[in-house]
């Protein structure tokens, strides 16, 4: 049985963050991690106003996660943020293992999980524009050798050159290629005619494949794991006599990489094009409000926040709190809201119609059709009465 690498976790808590919020930041890389088939074993953090531009942590702390790796023979050390290329390199100097930083984690999962060509030439793209300015650092053993000519720059200069135009290189077909991709898919898009569209959308690993299934009645692949999903699935879909057209796609994170957002243009087209979004929430999470915000910031950034919006509580079987005591006058907080009052919150704003609904237990799921279906009728008769409830 192959053995997992053992990782260490490391993060900066600014001052925007709370330790509670640090703590479920630290959770999600860990389950990232775990996703690639990494241990995470020990966890560092380190409250700084902003992180260390030279070396992420301060030294002390940086040189305390060296010693921890070296003492327990560890393999990894992951950030929770993207590196510079200079940090990058400085910690290498420091610590005694191989150093990861958030992206580079989400891009190597993206590529263990892409199945189809499209989805592998995509992350491939992101991959490359990751790489490109970090190329610098990696012939260091060659680059204090003279040239011909008395002057600096050697093979490890001119090794350094040869990858940076092969890199270019390749991006550029990549792009060419994600070209040709994008107009056979725009071309698929026109041809479906007037159906109305639905997509689901969400935070990563919420059950938006699984309520794609139940919905479609389809087989689409699921899994409790990071980014199951990155091709968009698009089924079409009758409740009585009505068809629309539903997809499924890849699932949003915080400080998604921007090299992915890029290249997953097209599969984000879907988005963009639909005329009702199914914001799935995981409402068992113990961070879903902050779920939500990203999930909007990122709709907003790819040009979809303007879309109407049906927010898809899923997981209530899930869901827990702790009751408050009769004589507790303290305000009450998120952890004592039973699901009862939840859900009076969500549907009492008329700006955000919702739905709780567990997709393992099908609980509600039949209420969620009909509404689905009485939406996509307004829709199709060229009447938009819920856009009162734009995010």
């Amino acid at each position: 049985m192959e053995q997992n690498e053992k990782a260490v976790l490391a993060a900066v808590i600014t001052d925007r963050q709370t330790e509670t919020q640090a703590v479920e930041y630290l959770d999600e890389l860990a389950f990232l991690a775990h996703t690639a088939g990494i241990e995470s074993v020990h966890r560092f953090t380190q409250r700084l106003s902003t992180p260390s531009s030279r070396i992420y942590l301060g030294p002390g702390k940086l040189d305390e996660v060296a010693h921890y790796c070296k003492d327990n023979e560890i393999d990894v050390v992951i950030f929770d943020d993207e590196l510079s290329p200079s940090q990058t390199r400085n910690i290498e100097n420091i610590l005694p293992c191989r150093v990861l930083d958030r992206t580079r984690l989400i891009l190597d999962i993206f590529m263990s999980r892409a199945r189809t060509a499209y989805a592998k030439t995509q992350v491939q793209l992101a991959q490359y524009e990751y790489m490109l300015p970090r190329l610098t650092g990696m012939w260091t053993h060659l680059e204090r050798q003279r040239g011909g000519t008395g002057t600096r720059g050697g093979a490890g200069e001119r090794e350094i050159e040869t990858d940076r135009r092969a890199i270019r290189n390749r991006i550029t077909h990549l792009k060419e290629d994600l070209k040709k991709i994008d107009r056979q898919m725009a071309t698929q898009r026109a041809g479906r005619g007037q159906l109305v569209r639905v997509a689901l959308v969400g935070y990563t690993n919420v059950g938006k494949s699984t309520l794609m299934n139940l919905i479609s009645k389809s087989d689409v692949f699921a899994e409790n794991k990071l980014f199951a999903t990155l091709d968009t699935t698009v089924r079409k879909v009758v409740f009585e006599n009505l068809p629309f057209l539903l997809s499924d796609t890849v699932g949003f994170i915080r400080k998604l990489p921007t090299q992915l957002v890029e290249s997953f243009k097209s599969t984000l087209d879907e988005v963009r094009e639909a005329d009702l979004l199914l914001h799935v929430v995981d409402i068992s999470h113990p961070g879903f409000e902050d779920q939500i915000t990203v999930v909007r910031q990122t709709l907003t950034d790819i040009g979809a926040g303007t879309k109407p919006v049906f927010m898809v509580f899923n997981k209530t079987d899930a869901y827990t709190y702790t009751p408050k005591e009769p004589d507790d006058l303290t305000p009450a907080t998120r952890k004592n809201l039973s699901l009862d009052d939840l859900r009076r919150t969500w549907m009492s704003r008329e700006n955000a119609p919702s739905i709780f609904v567990s997709a393992r237990e099908r609980t509600n799921l039949d209420r969620l059709r009909d509404d689905l279906y009485h939406m996509v009728r307004e829709i199709h008769a060229g009447r938009y009465p819920f856009n009162n409830f734009l995010y």
